[in-house]
C-alpha cells in the first residue's frame, strides 16, 4: 500500500493496515486450526466429537455474539471497543498455548470467539467511517476483502507449517505480540468515532445471541447426533423461536440493535444471503480437502498447508487487481463472474477420488477457486455496506460478518452431515475420498445457490440504479445522514 495523504484524513495508510493486520489476525484463526487437528487430538487425548468443538466453539461464539459486538462500538465508540476487543483475543491465544486439557483450550477457544466477534464488526465499522466513499473507500474496502479471502487459505499454510516445524501451539501464541502491538498503535493512528445516543437493546441483544448460538448449536450438533435427536430438534426450535422474537422486537425498538431497514435494500440483502451460502461451501472446501490431502494423498501438515498455495497466491493477485478492476467492471460483474468461477472450482474439485493425482485433480481446481475468491469478496463486502448512514455502519458490518460466521458454522454442519454415509463399506482410504466428494458437491449446490442469489438480487439493483442515474454504491443513502469520515469529526481521547 502507497503511503497516501487523503484530505482530511491522517495516515490513511496506517489506519488501514491496523484494521486489516487486526482482522487478519481472527480470521487466521478460523482456518490455522485445520492443519493441526491430527496433533491436537493426539496430545489432548480428544474424541472425535471433542476434537470437532475445538473449532465449533470458536465458531459458534463468534457468530453468536456479533451484532452484540457492533452494538456496542456504536455506543461506547468503536475504536474504544476494537482495543478491548484485541485484548480480549491475545489473552485468549496465550491461554490456548499453555492449555494443559482439551476443556481448558476448548473454553479459550470460545473466549476467542468473544474477543474475535467484537473486533470483526468494529474493524468493518472503522473502515466505513474511515474512508469516505471513492476511490478511498473502494481501496480500502477491496484490501479488506482480500483479507478475508487470504486469511483462510493462508491459514492452511502458516499452520500445517508451524504444527509440523514446532508445534499447533505456535500458531495461537503469534497473535499474542500482533495484538500487543495492534493494542499499542490502534489508540495512535485510529480516531475515535462518536458514542451514540440512546439506550441498550438489551432484549434484542440476549435474543439474536441466544437464538443464533441455539440455531448453530443445533445444526453443529446435528453431524453428530443427527437431525431427529432431541439435542438437535430442541436447538433447532429454541433459535427458530428467539430469533423471531428477536425480530419482533427489532420492529417494535426505537433503537434497534439491528436496523431492519438495512434489509429494505435489495442489494445488502443478496449480500449478508449470498455470503452466508458462499461461506458455506468454502469452509466446507478447506475443511474436507485439508482431510483428502492428509488421508487420501498421504501428506503431512506441512505438505498440506503448502498444497494450498496455488489458490493463495492466485488469490492474492487478483485481489490486488480488484481496485483496478472496479474501475472498469461494476461490483455486481465481478461478484457473478467471481461466484462462477468458484463454483466451476469446485465441481472439478468435487470429481476426487483414491486415484487422483495433486496437479489435475487439486491444484487446478484450486487456482479458479483462487481467482473467484479474490474477484467475489471485496464485491461482496462493499454490497453489504452500500448506502448505509453513518449511525447503520456498526450494525451493517456486524450482519456482514455474521453472514460470515453463521455460513461457516451451518456449511460445516450440512456438508459433514451430507458426507456422513458416503463410501460407507469401503476402505478408511476410500471411503474418505467418497465423503470428500459427496461433500465437496453439496458445497456446488451452495455455490450454485449463491449465484442465483446474485442475480436475482445484487445485479437487478445496480441496474435499477442505473437507470435512475443514481451512483450505485448510494442509491440508499439517506440525505440526512451523510457518510462518517475523520474529516468530519474530532478525535476523542
Amino acid at each position: 500500500m502507497r503511503q497516501e495523504r487523503t484530505a482530511g484524513l491522517p495516515h490513511p495508510s496506517a489506519i488501514l493496515a491496523i484494521i486489516l493486520v487486526s482482522y487478519f489476525m481472527i480470521l487466521l484463526d478460523n482456518s490455522i486450526i485445520f492443519t493441526g487437528l491430527p496433533h491436537i487430538q493426539k496430545e489432548m487425548g480428544l474424541s472425535a466429537t471433542g476434537l470437532a468443538w475445538v473449532q465449533d466453539a470458536y465458531t459458534l461464539v463468534f457468530g453468536g455474539f456479533l451484532l452484540l459486538g457492533a452494538r456496542a462500538g456504536d455506543l461506547l465508540g468503536r475504536r474504544r471497543v476494537f482495543v478491548v476487543g484485541l485484548a480480549v483475543f491475545s489473552a485468549a491465544s496465550l491461554l490456548i498455548v499453555v492449555a494443559p486439557a482439551g476443556w481448558w483450550l476448548i473454553a479459550a477457544r470460545a473466549l476467542q470467539g468473544i474477543g474475535a466477534a467484537i473486533v470483526a464488526p468494529s474493524s468493518l465499522s472503522l473502515l466505513t467511517a474511515s474512508f469516505p466513499e471513492g476511490r478511498e473507500r473502494t481501496r480500502a474496502v477491496a484490501w479488506y476483502g482480500a483479507t478475508a479471502g487470504i486469511g483462510a487459505s493462508l491459514g492452511l499454510v502458516i499452520g500445517g507449517a508451524l504444527a509440523n516445524w514446532i508445534s499447533w501451539r505456535a500458531g495461537f501464541f503469534i497473535n499474542v505480540p500482533i495484538g500487543i502491538l495492534m493494542i499499542v498503535l490502534a489508540p495512535r493512528f485510529v480516531p475515535e468515532t462518536p458514542r451514540a445516543t440512546g439506550r441498550f437493546d438489551l432484549i434484542g441483544a440476549i435474543t439474536a445471541t441466544l437464538g443464533m448460538g441455539a440455531l448453530v448449536f443445533g445444526v453443529i450438533s446435528s453431524a453428530d447426533l443427527g437431525w431427529g435427536s432431541p439435542e438437535t430438534i430442541v436447538s433447532l426450535a429454541a433459535g427458530v423461536i428467539l430469533l423471531a422474537l428477536f425480530v419482533f422486537t427489532e420492529w417494535r425498538a426505537q433503537q434497534p440493535i439491528m436496523p431492519l431497514r438495512l434489509f429494505a435494500s435489495r442489494e445488502r440483502s443478496g449480500a449478508y444471503l449470498a455470503r452466508l451460502l458462499y461461506l458455506g461451501a468454502m469452509i466446507g472446501f478447506f475443511y474436507f480437502t485439508t482431510q483428502f490431502l492428509q488421508g487420501v494423498l498421504g501428506y503431512n501438515p506441512m505438505q498440506a498447508g503448502l498444497a494450498f498455495l496455488p489458490m493463495t497466491v492466485v488469490n492474492f493477485a487478483i485481489a490486488l487487481l480488484i481496485p483496478r478492476l472496479r474501475s472498469r467492471f461494476s461490483n455486481a460483474a465481478l461478484l457473478t463472474v467471481g461466484v462462477a468461477l468458484t463454483l466451476a472450482g469446485m465441481v472439478l474439485l468435487s470429481r476426487v477420488g483414491v486415484d487422483s493425482s495433486y496437479l489435475s485433480a487439486v491444484a487446478l481446481p484450486m487456482v479458479l477457486l483462487g481467482v473467484g475468491q479474490g474477484l467475489a469478496f471485496a464485491p461482496l463486502t462493499s454490497a453489504g455496506i452500500a448506502g448505509v448512514t453513518a449511525t447503520d455502519a456498526g450494525a451493517a458490518s456486524g450482519l456482514v460478518n455474521t453472514a460470515h460466521q453463521l455460513g461457516s458454522a451451518l456449511g460445516i454442519a450440512v456438508l459433514v452431515t451430507v458426507s456422513a454415509n458416503a463410501g460407507s463399506g469401503s476402505g478408511a482410504v476410500a471411503s474418505l475420498a467418497a465423503q470428500v466428494s459427496s461433500a465437496l458437491t453439496a458445497g456446488s449446490v451452495l455455490l450454485a445457490l449463491c449465484l442465483l442469489t446474485a442475480l436475482a438480487l445484487i445485479v437487478p439493483a445496480e441496474i435499477a440504479a442505473r437507470r435512475a442515474n443514481v451512483p450505485h454504491v448510494s442509491a440508499t443513502r439517506d440525505p440526512r445522514h451523510p457518510p462518517l469520515t475523520l474529516a468530519h469529526r474530532k478525535d476523542t481521547p
